[in-house]
């Protein structure tokens, strides 16, 4: 299993949300880069970078901050946040990103996911975000009409390969990750899954790679040293 840790960028500062709540925001460093060479000494191969503000306005105002980023640090980066263009797709892709992940787009613009897909293939991964067992939007601010299990299945028989699934109810929380819920999936589903949302402890690792699945997110628990990277890439092995 991989270990992607996160740096969610707001103001070109990493910060972390408590349960999504723009309003309960920590600010850890205004230089994230420093974060992904600390991550990389540590023996990551993968980088989650969210866009905080690009998740409400479609836009890429934390570009600059992840181009240096990707270019501080020869690391696997993936970057959500926002992406419901093709324009957007090609400046990650022309700045070294390896995957992005489309979270309201692909709810909301089936067509724009295919296009995505037609072109850039496994780089496209999709974020499912689950607020009380349905497929939220909008920098979680609304909830779709998919159930979190009939999303997975449409974006599979899609052709999407790798997915980022998110329990807003644990994210931040430091509570535990939603172990049944991803055990579920990985069950029904033959699609990379990412679990995302409440990784506290080592135990939480030790319980997702039990399932098999491809991989987990790193947050807070990085933030607030209750896991540290290294220990965390042992554990998944």
């Amino acid at each position: 299993m991989e270990i992607f840790p996160a740096i969610d960028l707001y103001d070109k500062k990493a910060v972390r949300l408590y349960k999504g709540d723009y309003n309960n925001m920590t600010v850890y460093s205004d230089k994230p880069w420093e974060i992904a060479e600390d991550f990389k000494s540590n023996g990551a191969k993968h980088i989650h970078i969210v866009d905080l503000e690009g998740a409400k306005s479609g836009e890429t105002p934390n570009i600059d901050t992840i181009k240096r980023i990707v270019d501080s640090v020869d690391l696997f980066v993936e970057v959500g946040g926002g992406i419901r263009s093709m324009e957007v797709i090609d400046k990650y892709a022309s700045i070294g990103v390896n995957r992005v992940i489309l979270g309201t787009a692909a709810v909301e613009n089936e067509e724009f996911l295919k296009e995505a897909i037609a072109k850039y293939g496994d780089m496209i991964a999709v974020g499912i975000d689950i607020k009380d067992g349905y497929v939220a939007i909008k920098g979680w601010t609304e909830k779709s009409q998919y159930s979190a299990f009939e999303f997975v299945e449409k974006m599979q028989n899609i052709g999407v390969k790798t997915i980022i699934c998110t329990d807003i109810s644990k994210d931040g929380a430091m509570k535990g990750t939603n172990l049944p819920l991803y055990k579920e999936l990985s069950e029904k589903y033959h699609i990379d899954i990412i679990a995302s949302g409440g990784v506290s402890t080592l135990d939480d690792i030790k319980g997702l790679r039990k399932m098999d699945i491809y991989g987990t997110i790193v947050g807070k628990a990085y933030y607030t040293k209750a896991i540290s990277i290294k220990e965390a890439i042992e554990v998944a092995k």
